[in-house]
Formats: C-alpha cells, structure tokens, sequence
C-alpha cells in the first residue's frame, strides 16, 4: 500500500509542486498527523479503516520526504543509507553514534531521530528509500525488533567485509614483503 503514496510524492517533485511540499515540510518537528496543512495531501492515500501507527507513517514519510526528496528504490534500508552518510562523511564513529541512537528511539523518539537521520542524508548527498521507510516505521514496535536487526545488518554487514577485505590484502603484502 506505500508504493502508490510513495510515486505520489515523487509526482510532486517532478510536476515542481513546491506548495505542496512546502506543505507537507510543516510537518516536520510535529507529532505526526498533527499539521492540518499536511491533511490534502496524505488524507485521500491512507485507507479509510486505517489503523493510527499506518496513519502516522505516512504523514511522517511525507514530511521525511518533503524535506529530501530524493528516493531511491536501490537502497536496502536507513542501514545502509546511515553507512554510506559515514563513507560520505569521512566521520564514521560520529556517524554510527547517531545510528545506534536511532536504532534505540522509541517509536515517540523516531521522528525526531529520523529527521536528523534524513538532514544528515540530506546534507551528504544520499539518497532515502521512503517506501521501505515507510514500511519499516510501520513495524518500528515489533516486540522482535525486526526492523532494527535488519538496519544493523545493512549498516554493519558491509563494514565487517570491507574489514575482511582489507585484512586479506594487508596479510598478502605482508607475505610478499617477507619473501
């Protein structure tokens, strides 16, 4: 049900609608679904028995969105959009600190932390994939932690085979020096 909200906001970057966006950027800072300026714009995209947390992942996504409108469908995750804000930073242990605050919010912190996730996105030229986003904000309170595994696996999976990587090429040098 998001990837018809989601080619939605995209229409609005495309079509220049910058009222629009404009609109749904009131959103940001606010509890979610509490700017009426925002209503025209998610209202006719949520289901009409839709319960409040799927209402609030939209009216968050749309402010996300609208503050960096830059989707990508290629990324896995806020993991691996995270990681590669640090490769773009060069600041990796800064970067990893406000991640690992992010995996801790609880879901009345997400807001705040995602808006500063996305800023930081934003900032360093990344793009975001709001639909899984959106999705995943929509399960941030499993009891599993699902959602947060899977933005762990995407930010630190990577690190451990570049470490991996680079300690085989390091070991190889080194054998070739001795010889």
């Amino acid at each position: 049900p998001t990837q018809p909200f989601i080619k939605y906001l995209c229409s609005l970057v495309e079509r220049e609608d910058r009222g629009a966006l404009a609109q749904l950027r009131r959103g940001l800072g606010k509890p979610p679904g509490s700017c009426a300026a925002m209503y025209p714009y998610v209202v006719p995209w949520l289901r009409t028995d839709c319960p409040p947390w799927e209402q609030d992942a939209h009216y968050l996504v749309a402010s996300l969105f609208a503050s960096h409108a830059d989707h990508s469908d290629h990324f896995r995750s806020m993991g691996e959009t995270m990681r590669r804000v640090g490769a773009a930073s060069g600041d990796d242990a800064s970067t990893e600190r406000r991640f690992v605050a992010l995996l801790n919010a609880s879901g009345d912190e997400l807001p705040d932390h995602l808006r500063h996730a996305v800023a930081l996105a934003k900032s360093k030229g990344v793009s975001v994939n709001y639909e899984r986003l959106c999705k995943d904000i929509m399960n941030w309170n499993s009891d599993f932690r699902n959602v947060q595994k899977a933005w762990a696996a995407d930010f630190w999976a990577q690190k451990i085979t570049t470490t991996v990587a680079e300690d085989k090429s390091s070991t190889a040098e080194k054998v070739q020096e001795a010889q």
